[in-house]
């Protein structure tokens, strides 16, 4: 029978515990709002993505959710070194989907962090 996993896959003890990756935390705010705010945002209104996956609101402030899914599925490629002339290392700019509000978030990188990837998976 052959080896399940390939040489240098194998499960890392405590032993072998290092940081391998670096991410970076993301901070994103609202830019500017163009229409009306429906949802009650204002500009300024903001969240932190920490540590990969540690999503926080400052304290009283919410985040609508639509606003949210319109820049979820690109957090996690800000989060990494892009290629250079990656569209997205130049744009930081995200529209939430509602025609009316017209809101614009803006992605920031706040801080490089060294991980352990074993501990993201």
């Amino acid at each position: 029978m052959t080896d399940a996993y390939p040489p240098g896959d194998r499960e890392r003890g405590p032993e072998d515990q290092e940081d391998d990756m670096e991410l970076y935390d993301l901070r994103v705010v609202v830019d500017r709002i163009e229409g009306r705010s429906v949802c009650g945002m204002e500009v300024g209104d903001c969240f932190t993505l920490e540590r990969s996956a540690h999503l926080r609101l400052p304290d009283g402030q919410h985040f609508c959710v639509y606003a949210l899914a319109s820049v979820l599925p690109f957090l996690a490629a800000k989060q990494r070194d892009l290629a250079d002339g990656d569209w997205l290392a130049q744009d930081s700019l995200f529209a939430c989907p509602d025609p009316e509000e017209r809101l614009v978030m803006r992605v920031e990188r706040t801080r490089r962090r060294r991980m352990n990837s074993a501990d993201l998976t």
